[in-house]
């Protein structure tokens, strides 16, 4: 019987700024696809050609790979040097996303912090029983950061959380895969009234997307998988906490659904679906520390605050 592979795509950077689009099949080894087809050096190309022919991208990845000689490079060599740039190659984001949105109050969870956070707290019970969920404009692409990279937590906030969040990624209106978002949360600000969730939720640095990108082919149910979240401080884990996306109270479809209706989406747009990790009140993140959130079947992304 022929393998079936969970295929990972990730765009590496080297440091003339050149980009390569590579697979990792489950083996720990990365095949460079860029290396066997020059013209593929993005995800987005990808989506282009699996539009024009009818193929999946995965499909179309295999036969690229099985048509030539692919350089290939060990993942676990880039992971441990990725933070200090000491190899030829850094783990950059999977896409540039022209947008990025989120999905608030999806967990029963989420909704019963946010009620405790906040003066007006019916808001939340409200939105988390309504039909129309609550979705919110997130991030600019130049906004959006990646693997390794810093994000931030506002100067003028005093309680700061990351949120660990299962993404979606859309192309021609459609779901097309997935990557690991971290939605960085002032809740001090959305606390103190909640027209001030912009403030909260949009600033420099606010967001992180990867490492990397998995089709629905390789994840055709997104409501199974497990979710985790560390945070460590001066080497120390100072908080951890896991969920599934089974608790999910609204389906990505659904989701996806309400994003395009009377909105023009772009391609690659990238929607972050909520969080019920939350860490507890006494809790607020400092410079310094450093966030890990590792998805089932997609990987981990890990990040380091700064405060912008």
């Amino acid at each position: 019987m022929k393998r079936r592979y969970i295929l990972r795509y990730y765009r590496l950077l080297d440091h003339f700024g050149n980009t390569s689009l590579c697979a990792e099949t489950g083996d720990g080894h990365l095949e460079d696809i860029t290396s066997v087809e020059n013209d593929v050096v993005d995800i987005s190309d990808l989506l282009h050609a699996a539009s024009l022919s009818g193929e999946s991208i995965d499909s179309l990845s295999m036969m690229i790979l099985e048509s030539g000689e692919a350089d290939s490079i060990q993942l676990s060599e880039i992971y441990s040097t990725s933070d200090d740039n000491s190899t030829n190659w850094r783990i950059d984001r999977p896409f540039d996303p022209p947008e990025v949105w989120a999905a608030g109050v999806t967990y029963k969870s989420s909704e019963m912090e946010r009620r405790r956070e906040s003066g007006t707290p019916d808001v939340y019970s409200n939105v988390y029983n309504a039909e129309r969920p609550e979705i919110f404009f997130k991030s600019t692409s130049d906004r959006c950061m990646g693997p390794f990279d810093e994000v931030g937590i506002r100067g003028d906030s005093s309680w700061d959380v990351p949120e660990p969040e299962l993404a979606f990624v859309t192309w021609k209106g459609d779901i097309v895969g997935y990557t690991i978002g971290n939605d960085m949360s002032s809740r001090s600000i959305e606390g103190e009234n909640p027209l001030y969730l912009p403030q909260a939720k949009v600033y420099d640095r606010s967001c992180s997307i990867g490492p990397c990108f998995v089709s629905t082919s390789s994840i055709p149910d997104p409501h199974t998988l497990s979710v985790e979240c560390s945070i460590y401080r001066n080497g120390d884990e100072v908080f951890q906490a896991s969920t599934s996306t089974g608790d999910m109270a609204r389906s990505c479809s659904e989701i996806n659904q309400w994003l395009h209706e009377s909105n023009f989406v772009p391609d690659l747009t990238t929607v972050l679906t909520g969080t019920s990790i939350v860490p507890p009140p006494d809790f607020t993140l400092e410079e310094g520390d450093k966030v890990a959130i590792t998805i089932e079947s997609i990987g981990v992304l890990e990040n380091t605050i700064i405060k912008v």
